[in-house]
């Protein structure tokens, strides 16, 4: 049987990048991304709902995000979804659905370049072979 768990989000940041290291020195962001979606109920009264996500990115990817991402920042999400349970300390189960990203891309100016000109509006950093060559 067929299976694909692919997702692309287009949003902005809630809040600055969350960067931690891993015991073995791995960096990892966490990103909350707000995305928008506009529509019109039958009664012809248009509506805006939001979704909040959690977005977490891994390695020198990551590190890309912390330096240059803000609060607002406006970013597009390449990645796969995934489900996490965990047990809290009084013994109740949770669980949570994330996103984790395979390719982050920087929709705006960034917090560093913001004035500096001919900064550039859209920057990628890719989770593939040659991310030490992220143009920033």
């Amino acid at each position: 049987m067929a299976s694909l768990n692919k997702v692309f989000l287009m949003g902005n940041l809630t809040r600055p990048p969350e960067l931690r290291y891993t015991p073995s020195g791995t960096a990892v962001a966490d990103l909350r991304l707000a995305v928008n979606r506009n529509y019109t109920t039958q009664s012809g009264e248009k509506r805006e709902e939001t979704c909040f996500l959690t977005v977490v990115v891994w390695g020198k990817q990551a590190e890309s995000c912390g330096e240059y991402l803000d609060k607002g920042s406006p970013i597009m999400v390449e990645g796969r979804l995934q489900t996490r349970d965990w047990e809290t300390k009084d013994g109740q189960k949770r669980n949570v659905v994330e996103v984790v990203a395979e390719r982050v891309q920087f929709m705006g100016r960034s917090k560093s370049a913001a004035g500096a000109q001919g900064a550039p509006e859209a920057v990628e950093a890719s989770a593939a072979e040659g991310e030490d060559e992220v143009p920033f």
